[in-house]
């Protein structure tokens, strides 16, 4: 069971920082370092840290202001030693040979424990002087992006440097190699200013689950982060996403399937239920709705929270997470604003309440039926222990 944590320093519920103890900022290095070593004191896979091109004033407060993420991470590898280093960046907002070095260069600090979370950003940034292409467009974007970056990755030989005195040869020429890179989007001449990593490539997330973007994982990713609510759902999603892997010609193993995980630990299942009843006390009215906008694209803000789950046209863009949601909302009979306190508390992922037993034997009885490989833990609210 692979296992990561969605680091948001205010806490993945959208108030968790109003909790007594809880840390406040997402600017707080010292907070997001003892998250970090507590996640790696305690065995998991690797911390996770979301970014956007924006200030996003409106959603959740994780997101109006932290700190840049490769920056962050790479603070971050001097003070562990085998936790995984998780870092969100945009194709859309960066070219491909300064993303390649900055991820590269995390990676070699950390002694090769980096991924990069690629995402297209699917939000027009008005701190950019680009439109925002559409969506299919964005992932052929991407796709020739991953192919440059990659390619730099690898234009350095793994015993290209060789360092030796008595000739004075600091690396071998024959084994550093220019990309040539002349596509559609991109023009890379290479090769990269900085060796290759010590794991060969740094790894690569994709958190997309549209048509397109699960033709994009499969040929690119070893971690998806996705959003599932229902076991059979999630196993329909799982044996497909494996299926395509290996029609990519990649091995179905090679690609770790991870649903976003919200547990309420108690040590009874009424303490459990309790702790969720504050968290729910604590949303304020329309709180989440800028979350709940951006999922599921459409503004929910026109609509009577008394009311259902109004029928949305659905896009390939968001297609996958409505089909989810609307799942849940007949086999529950929720309510639109039922809907926002889920985003509110869970940020629209699995949530799981009761002991700690009873939530484990949730997420064996998930992974044992192939309906994912692990989970990313998204925690309530993070405090100093």
């Amino acid at each position: 069971m692979n296992i990561g944590v969605f680091v948001i320093g205010t806490g993945n519920h959208v108030s968790g920082w109003r909790l007594p103890g809880a840390f406040k900022s997402h600017e707080d290095f010292s907070a997001l370092l003892e998250i970090t070593q507590l996640a790696e004191d305690s065995k998991l896979d690797f911390v996770f840290f979301a970014d956007a091109p924006t200030a996003e004033l409106d959603g959740h407060p994780g997101q109006a202001a932290r700190l840049e993420p490769i920056t962050l991470i790479s603070a971050l590898a001097a003070r562990t030693r085998n936790i995984g280093l998780v870092a969100t960046v945009s194709t859309t907002y960066m070219e491909p040979y300064n993303l390649a070095r900055l991820v590269l260069s995390a990676d070699k600090i950390s002694g090769g424990r980096v991924g990069w979370n690629v995402v297209t950003t699917a939000q027009q940034s008005d701190n950019f002087d680009k439109k925002l292409p559409p969506h299919a467009v964005r992932y052929e974007i991407a796709a020739e992006y991953l192919d440059v970056v990659q390619g730099l990755w690898d234009s350095w030989e793994s015993d290209a440097l060789l360092y030796d005195v008595e000739t004075g040869t600091f690396f071998d020429r024959s084994k550093v190699h220019a990309v040539n890179h002349q596509g559609k989007f991109f023009k890379v001449k290479g090769p990269l200013g900085i060796s290759r990593s010590p794991q060969g490539q740094p790894v690569i997330v994709q958190a997309g689950s549209s048509a397109s973007g699960q033709h994009f994982a499969a040929k690119y990713a070893e971690i998806v982060f996705t959003i599932q609510q229902d076991i059979e759902e999630a196993r329909t999603f799982y044996k497909k996403m494996k299926d395509q892997v290996e029609a990519a010609g990649r091995s179905r193993d090679c690609l770790k399937i991870l649903p976003g995980f919200f547990p309420i630990v108690g040590r009874t299942e009424e303490e459990a239920k309790a702790k969720y009843d504050e968290l729910v006390k604590l949303i304020e009215p329309g709180s989440a709705l800028k979350i709940m906008s951006d999922r599921l694209g459409h503004d929910m803000s026109k609509f009577r929270m008394d009311g259902p789950l109004p029928d949305l046209p659905l896009s390939e863009e968001v297609q996958s997470f409505l089909t989810v949601l609307y799942a849940k909302a007949r086999r529950e009979n929720l309510i639109l604003r039922e809907i926002h306190d889920l985003f509110a508390v869970s940020r629209g992922y699995i949530l799981v309440y009761g002991t700690a037993g009873s939530i484990v034997d949730v997420m064996q009885q998930w992974v044992q039926t192939e309906a994912c490989d692990g989970f990313m833990i998204a925690p309530a609210y993070f405090r100093s222990l």
